[in-house]
C-alpha cells in the first residue's frame, strides 16, 4: 500500500514533535563583544549538557552558548526519542586502542546514563515523556534472525547479562507487541522513550536558571582558539567547546571531519483503541529491526506511531537541509515499511513527515575531547546514538574543561584520533553506494536467505561501517 501523499501532512517545518508544543522563537542574540570562561558553539543536547553541568559544577563561570536558529533546532529536536545506552560505534573499535575492560567502562557509563537524564529530568521538572519500557529488537526472516543471535552473543562476549539483554521466546514477544512477519527478538532495558524537543526544550530553560548566557539567532562564523566568532561580535574565553555534531561540515576548518548524515521520520494520526488491541505495544518500549537498511520506531505519548530510517542519506559536498523536508519517495518507503510491520496501521494516515541530520566519523566511533595548548574542545559524532550519548559527553566536556582527571577523562572515546572523509565525488560515491546495496541486500534477504547477504558485507567495506 502507498503512503496516501495525497493527504494533508505536515513536510519540514522542523519536527512534529515541535509542531506538538509550538516552534519557538528564538531567544535574544549576542550583541557586542563579551569575556566568558567557557563559550559553546552549538545548542543541541551536547551543548546544553555541557553548559548545566558546569555551571552545577561551579556556579561562578560564566557560560556561554552560541546557537545559530534555536536551542534544539538540529538532531536534538528531530530524533527518534531513543534514549538508548547502545554505544555510538563498535566496541572492537574502541578496545583496539583502549582495551577490553575500558571499552566495558564506557558501555557501563552509557546504561547509567539514561538514568542520569531520568534524575535530571525530575530534579528540574522537564516532563519529556519519558518511559523507561526498553529496547525490542526484531528479527525478520531467517538472515536477520541470525545476525540477531550473533550480536546477542557478541553482546555477551562484551559482558552483557541475562538482565542486560535477553532472548523473548514467542510468547514473550507476542506478549509485548506483535510484528508481522517476526521470527525471533530480543529485549534490553536499557533504553527508554522521550519527546525530543520537550528534553530540548526543558533543558535550555534549566541552563538559562542556572546563569548560562544562551544566544540564539547567532550563528558562528570562526572558531579559534580564545574566540568564537560571531556577525555580532566575538566571544572570548579561554575554552572553546565545538558542539555542532550533523552541522560539524559547515564550521570553517572542519568540512571532512564528520559526514552529515540525513534520517527521516513519519508519524502517525493518534491510532484508535482497536488498532492498540491488534498490536500491543502496552510497555512503550522502543523498536528496532535487524534489517541493513534498519529503521526505529516509539509509540508516543499521545499513542500514535513514529517511524523512522534513511531516506536520502547524504547530500552532495556535505551539504545541509536545515527545513528537514522529507522526499516524497521517503514518506512513501517508510509508510511501507510501518504498514508492514503493523498492517492495522493501514486504516490510518500519515500526520507529519521530517528529517534530520547526525554526524558521522570515518570510524563510526563517538569521540571527545580538549587540546589543553589551545583550549579548542569538541564533542559528537553520535552516528544516530545521540540522546543519551550526549549527557555522557556533557559531564565529560565538563571535566575535561574544568581540568578534572576522573574516570570519565580516562574512557576510551577521550581524545580519540580520526582520519578525515575523503574528498568528494568519494564520499557521495562510497555513502550512496553503501545504502543502495544495503537496500539490495534487504530485498534478497526478504526472500528466504538464511545467511547474510554478501551486499551487505561489501558494503561495509566500502564506508567503514
Amino acid at each position: 500500500m502507498n503512503a496516501p501523499l495525497s493527504s494533508n501532512f505536515v513536510n519540514g517545518d522542523v519536527s512534529f514533535w515541535y509542531r506538538s508544543l509550538g516552534i519557538p522563537t528564538p531567544g535574544a542574540p549576542l550583541e557586542g563583544d563579551r569575556e566568558a570562561d567557557v563559550a559553546i558553539v552549538g545548542g543541541g543536547y551536547t551543548g546544553l549538557w555541557t553548559a548545566y553541568y558546569l555551571k552545577k559544577a561551579d556556579p561562578s563561570l560564566r557560560v556561554a552558548v552560541l546557537e545559530k536558529e534555536f536551542a534544539g533546532f538540529g538532531a536534538s529536536g528531530r530524533n527518534g526519542g531513543w534514549l538508548t545506552g547502545a554505544l555510538a560505534g563498535s566496541p572492537e573499535r574502541y578496545a583496539r586502542t583502549h582495551g577490553r575492560e575500558a571499552t566495558q567502562r564506557l558501555q557501563r557509563e552509557m546504561f547509567a546514563a539514561i538514568d542520569e537524564v531520568i534524575a535530571v529530568c525530575a530534579d528540574e521538572d522537564i516532563d519529556a515523556d519519558i518511559v523507561k519500557g526498553g529496547l525490542f529488537n526484531v528479527a525478520r526472516g531467517p538472515a536477520q534472525d541470525a545476525r540477531l543471535r550473533a550480536e546477542l552473543a557478541a553482546q555477551r562476549e562484551w559482558g552483557w547479562t541475562e538482565e542486560d539483554v535477553r532472548l523473548l521466546s514467542r510468547s514473550e514477544m507476542d506478549e509485548r507487541m506483535r510484528v508481522s512477519g517476526a521470527v525471533g527478538a530480543i529485549w534490553s532495558p536499557h533504553c527508554a522513550r522521550i519527546q525530543p524537543a520537550k528534553l530540548a526544550r526543558g533543558l535550555a530553560e534549566a541552563v538559562r536558571r542556572l546563569g548560562v548566557d544562551l544566544y540564539e539567532g547567532t550563528p558562528v562564523t570562526a572558531i579559534a582558539p580564545g574566540r568564537a566568532v560571531t556577525p555580532y561580535g566575538t566571544v572570548r574565553a579561554p575554552h572553546i567547546l565545538r558542539c555542532t555534531e550533523g552541522f560539524t561540515a559547515t564550521v570553517p576548518g572542519h568540512h571532512r571531519d564528520w559526514l552529515p548524515m540525513n534520517s527521516s521520520l513519519i508519524v502517525t494520526e493518534p491510532l484508535p483503541a482497536e488498532v492498540w488491541e491488534t498490536i500491543g505495544w502496552e510497555r512503550r518500549e522502543l523498536l528496532g529491526d535487524m534489517a541493513h537498511y534498519y529503521m526505529y520506531a516509539q509509540r508516543t505519548a499521545d499513542d500514535r506511531i513514529a517511524f523512522g530510517g534513511r531516506g536520502r542519506p547524504y547530500l552532495y559536498g556535505s551539504r545541509v537541509d536545515e527545513r528537514g523536508h522529507t522526499h516524497d519517495w521517503t514518506v512513501d518507503a517508510l509508510w511501507n515499511l510501518l504498514t508492514s510491520f503493523f498492517p492495522a496501521v493501514a486504516s490510518s494516515r500519515v500526520a507529519h513527515a521530517w528529517s534530520g541530520v547526525l554526524g558521522v566519523p570515518r570510524d563510526w566511533c563517538a569521540t571527545v575531547g580538549l587540546d589543553r595548548s589551545t583550549g579548542l574542545g569538541w564533542a559528537g559524532g553520535y552516528t544516530g546514538h545521540g540522546v543519551t550519548t550526549t549527557n555522557l559527553a556533557g559531564r565529560t566536556l565538563r571535566d575535561l574543561a574544568l581540568g578534572r582527571d576522573t574516570p570519565l577523562t580516562g574512557l576510551p572515546w577521550v581524545d580519540r584520533r580520526v582520519r578525515s572523509w575523503e574528498p568528494e565525488p568519494l564520499r557521495w560515491l562510497g555513502v550512496h553506494s553503501m545504502y543502495r546495496l544495503y537496500r539490495i541486500a534487504d530485498a534478497r534477504e526478504a526472500k528466504g536467505m538464511t545467511r547474510t547477504s554478501v551486499l551487505a558485507r561489501v558494503a561495509d567495506r566500502i564506508t567503514g561501517h
